[in-house]
This record gives C-alpha cells, structure tokens and sequence, in this order.
C-alpha cells in the first residue's frame, strides 16, 4: 500500500521532531509565551548522518511539499513493523519497499540503517514484565466476583440446567440412595404416591393443586425424598394437565427449580413440558411468549448441551406462528428440515394453521396433501385444522365442503369408539402415532388402519363453524344450522359455543331489524340456564361468559334492569374464584351505567377475538 508524501511527512514531524507540541503550544499561547517560528526553531534531522535529501524537502517553507521524504523515518517505522527474521543485516544498500510515494522514490535513495534492532519479545520475556507466579487462572477470579458472599463456593445463580437420557440419572436416586425417613416423613410420602397414582389413573377424581400441597409438605430438598421413578411420574402429571394455565405453569417450573437446585438430571420430553408451559399459558401468543421460549431453547441447547427434538422444534414454530413471527417460524422449519429431524402428525397439524395464519388457501392444501403423502393418520383434529385455516381465509364453501365428507366419510367401526374425553384424546394419540409407524413400516396396513380412525365432526369443528358465522359473518340462520345439526349427532353443547353467540349479540345486535334480536337473545340466556342446572359439573361458568353476557345483554335490551337481573342468575349458577367476585360486581356496575361499552374499538377487537380460530395442536410427550 502506498503512503502519500503528506502522510509521511506528518509522521516524520511527530515522531522524530524536537520543536514544541500542539499541547505545549496552546499552553504558551494562553500564558503569554513567546513562540518562536517553526523555520527557525526546528532541527534539519533530515539531513542526518549525511543523509542525502532535496534542498527543496528540507529548506524553504514550513510546510512540507507534496513530494517530501524523510528516509530515517522510513527506516524506523520499517525496523519496527518489519518482523527481525526478515530485515537484511548486509552492508548492502537495501531495496527499497514501495510504500512511499512515486515521486520520491524516483528522486530520493534512502541511506542504510546501522542501528541495532530490537530483539524479539517471546512469551516468557513478556511475561517477564508482570511477575505472576501465584496466580490462578481467570476463570477462578470471574467466579469470585460473581459470588454473592465473596467465599468461593457459592454461585448466585443457583446450579446449571443439566438434561440425561442416561439410565443411571434418569433412576437416581435408588431405593438404596435415599436415607430412611422419619415416620412423619413416611406417611406424607405414602399420601403423596397414593394421590400420583390416583392422579395418573382417575384424572377427575383428584386435582394437580392437592398433589403438590402434598410435595411441599416434604422436607428439604424434596426431590431426594423418593426414587427418579416416582419423580418421572410427578413430573408427568404435573407437566401435562387439562388446562395450562398461570397456576399449572407456576406448579411446574417451582417441581423444575427444586430438581436443579438438587443436582438432578432432567429428561428431554420433561424440559419440553417446561417449554411449553412457558408458550402456552396463554391463549393468545406474543412476543413475551416468544422470548420466554427462546431463552429456553437457548438454555437446553447450550447451557445443557442437548440438541431439540421433533416435539422441541414444534414448540418453537407453534408460538412464532402464533405470535406473528413468520420469518422466525420459517428459520425453525429449515433448521429442523437441516437437522433431519422427522416431522410427525405433530408437526403437519401445526403448518397447516401456520399457512392458515398467513391466510394462504393454497399453503393449507398443500400442507395437508403432504400430511397424507407423509403416511400420517388422518383424523378430526388434522381435518378441523383445514377448516380453520379456509375459514379465516374466507373460503365458508371449501370449508363447509370438507365438512359434509367429515359426516359421510365415518365407518360404522370408527362411528362405534366411545365417546371421547381428556383421557381418551391422550390414549387416541398415542394409538394414532403407533398407527402411523406400523403403516410406514408396512405400507399394506395402512389403508385398513386408517379405516379405523374417526373422522365425523366433533365439538371443536361446531364451534368454528359457530365462532365464524356469529362473530365474523353475522349469519344466525347459519349458526341455527350448525346448531341443529350438532344436536342431531348428539354433541354436548359446550360454554365456549355460548360465548360465541353472546359476542355475536354484542357485534350484530342493538338495532331495530337485526336477526340479532332481544328475545332471541333471551332464549339463548334459558338455554344457558338450563345446560348448567342439568350439567353442573361439567358445564362451568367462567368469567369471560359472564362479561361477554351482560355486554350483550346491554346492547340489545331496552330494559335497563335486564342487566342486573342477568347478572343475578348468573352468580348463581357461576364458577368464578372468589378472588375475582369484587372484579365481576364492579365490572357488573360498569355495564349498567354504560362505561364499559365506550372503551377503544381495537381494544374491543381484540377481545373480540381472543381465543378466536387458536388451534393449538397437542404436544407429543
């Protein structure tokens, strides 16, 4: 590279020059020293040691000319920055390099340097400078400093995440390992076991809360109180309830602190509940969600140093489509296709909402043909995903399409399985994903395992239909139809189907000659009334249909004490926590004095819609 003349110059007058600094300068400058002239006060050091320079470089102005040239500073800048090994030593005039400039180097020959050079500094001559012979390595001193207490033994972030598919951390700790407890301790071991074991045998007949009111009665740490088998089955009941809520997500990540606060290995399929409580809690993904994932994929994979599964990766790519990060859900379907991963019924369920999120029709047809091709049993819950995605789409005639072959398609073999519920959709699954292998493995078999498989409407495929035509469309004779027909295949109606249809009063009604009306409007309050005094255990009342209730109510009532008089049958009737019950008077009070209906229109919206078309496929465990 070469170096213009004015460069070389400036260095030159940096480095070797004996006139004053710009800083001492300045300072004569304000104290009143007198400053004599550059021309005068500066040393000619260009014409050292006989060195052989232009008058014209050396004498005349101050300012150095476009083709002035220094060689001792070319020689110096050249011994320090040229390594040793390759400097000549001859008396020989050497070449010189072409990093000056053109002009000078046609009119000037640098003369040779005969100084000494510098000998090379090696590791332990460097070394040398700062005496270290008791010094431990850096690692030892960053723990120190990270230490809360200043000992050396304590780190404040509690023990690192470690995850073992090995047989000998997934059974520790033994029978042999654990000391014998006291008799206190015995007995509150034995109701924790019996209360795990009716948990993983009679769902409904007990509850995760009273299971983990009987762990924390143990004393600490109260993972090294049982053997890795009974830990295996704690976490797995605890890490796949009915419904993964605040409460639940809380109950399991305290189970996952107290395992790594006792040196305790964690499966895969255990840290990917952990996940996806972490996404799921919620019915709606954002970007909380999101991060919270991340962070813990990011936790598995390099503070553990346990690469994902199928069931990880279908985590990640279901909450970014969900949280509107299509770029990010793409980076995790082409990091799984790179890893090779196998993509299970899973995994197809979750792209074909993904394309339906996109609001791309063709995207979902084409998802759902390579599900097929894939050799994957096709079932309700695949078929309800493509109905989901065309509706949000718009296309209700493909999506009506799909669900008249879903009533014809049934065999009287799969219209015989009894009816389906938590336990039996969690058996069905695995039945499913067992069909699906043997059927890859032995393609033959295929065709008469998936005669097998029930593939008539259920539950979730009324309530889209009901959800889009009451909210979205505001077509009450449609939604009548779905009605009908969901009490001709004797469906059990459902609060969700209620809570659509009082958000439809709320959007479509309020206005003389609306299908919407206030007396169709009070025959769906006695409906509701009557479905909960004849099921009321399993139809519960939450909060959201109450609010969404007495909204409607408001809107399409003239009578001011409709309002009140609604909200009088519901408490009666309701399940709402009694933390929430002064929420519900207040939020009553709202409505009746009319502030509720004047909030924002997107806030409005977006309640609307919560929980509107969200399709979460289950997870695999």
């Amino acid at each position: 590279m070469k170096v213009s003349g004015r460069v070389d110059g400036t260095v030159c007058s940096a480095v070797l020059s004996r006139n004053r600094s710009a800083a001492a300068n300045a300072v004569a400058s304000l104290t009143g020293e007198r400053i004599s002239s550059p021309s005068i006060d500066r040393r000619p050091f260009c014409t050292a040691h006989g060195a052989s320079v232009s008058k014209r470089a050396c004498q005349g102005s101050a300012k150095p000319g476009p083709n002035f040239f220094c060689s001792k500073t070319a020689q110096w800048l050249h011994s320090t920055f040229i390594p040793y090994d390759s400097v000549q030593t001859s008396s020989q005039p050497r070449k010189r390099k072409p990093y000056s400039t053109a002009a000078a180097s046609q009119t000037t020959t640098p003369a040779p340097y005969n100084g000494a050079y510098l000998p090379v500094r090696d590791k332990a001559v460097l070394q040398s400078y700062v005496p270290s012979e008791d010094t431990g390595p850096v690692d030892q001193y960053f723990d120190y400093y990270r230490d809360p207490y200043r000992r050396g033994y304590a780190q404040p972030d509690g023990p690192k995440l470690r995850i073992s598919e090995s047989k000998h951390d997934v059974s520790y700790p033994g029978r042999e390992d654990i000391c014998s407890p006291s008799d206190g301790t015995a007995t509150q071991l034995e109701h924790l076991c019996k209360a795990i074991r009716l948990q993983m045998r009679h769902p409904s007949r007990n509850t995760h809360a009273a299971i983990h009111k009987a762990y924390s009665q143990l004393p600490e740490p109260r993972m090294l109180n049982f053997t890795g088998q009974w830990r295996a089955r704690l976490l797995k009941v605890m890490g796949t309830p009915r419904r993964r809520d605040m409460e639940s997500m809380l109950r399991y990540f305290g189970l996952i602190a107290d395992i790594k606060s006792a040196g305790l290995t964690l499966r895969r399929s255990q840290w990917n509940y952990a996940l996806s409580f972490a996404t799921k809690y919620t019915s709606k993904a954002g970007k909380r969600e999101m991060d919270s994932a991340l962070r813990m994929w990011r936790e598995m994979e390099r503070d553990a140093q346990i690469p994902g599964n199928e069931v990880t990766f279908n985590i990640l790519f279901d909450v970014a489509a969900k949280a509107g990060n299509f770029l990010l859900a793409e980076m995790v379907y082409a990091e799984m296709d790179k890893r090779g991963l196998e993509f299970n019924r899973y995994h197809h369920v979750s792209l074909i909402f993904y394309f339906g999120l996109k609001l791309d029709s063709y995207g979902i047809r084409a998802a759902y043909r390579d599900m097929v091709e894939s050799g994957e049993m096709i079932d309700t819950i695949a078929l309800n995903a493509v109905i989901s995605g065309l509706l949000r789409c718009g296309e209700e005639a493909a999506a009506e399409e799909t669900y008249q072959r879903m009533k014809s398609g049934n065999t009287p073999a799969a219209a015989e399985m009894p009816p389906r519920d938590y336990m039996m959709d969690k058996v069905v699954t695995k039945v499913l994903m067992m069909f699906s292998k043997l059927g890859k493995h032995h393609p033959p078999l295929r065709k008469s395992l998936q005669t097998n498989v029930q593939l008539a409407p259920n539950l979730r495929t009324y309530r889209l239909f009901v959800e889009h035509y009451a909210i979205k469309v505001g077509d009450l004779r449609k939604v009548a139809q779905f009605l009908d027909e969901m009490k001709f295949l004797k469906i059990p109606i459902h609060p969700t189907v209620f809570l659509a249809l009082f958000k439809g009063f709320f959007v479509h009604g309020g206005f003389e000659g609306s299908d919407w009306s206030e007396k169709r409007l009070q025959n769906v309050l006695s409906a509701l009334y009557t479905a909960s005094d004849d099921n009321a255990r399993s139809f519960r009342i939450d909060q959201w249909l109450v609010i969404w209730a007495l909204r409607a109510v408001k809107k399409c009532c003239s009578n001011v004490e409709a309002v009140e008089t609604t909200y009088a049958e519901l408490e009666s009737r309701w399940a709402v926590p009694p933390e929430r019950i002064n929420f519900m008077q207040s939020f009553a009070e709202s409505v009746v004095e009319g502030r509720d209906l004047q909030s924002q229109d997107a806030e409005v919206e977006s309640s609307l819609h919560r929980g509107f078309h969200r399709q979460s496929p289950e997870l695999s465990e």
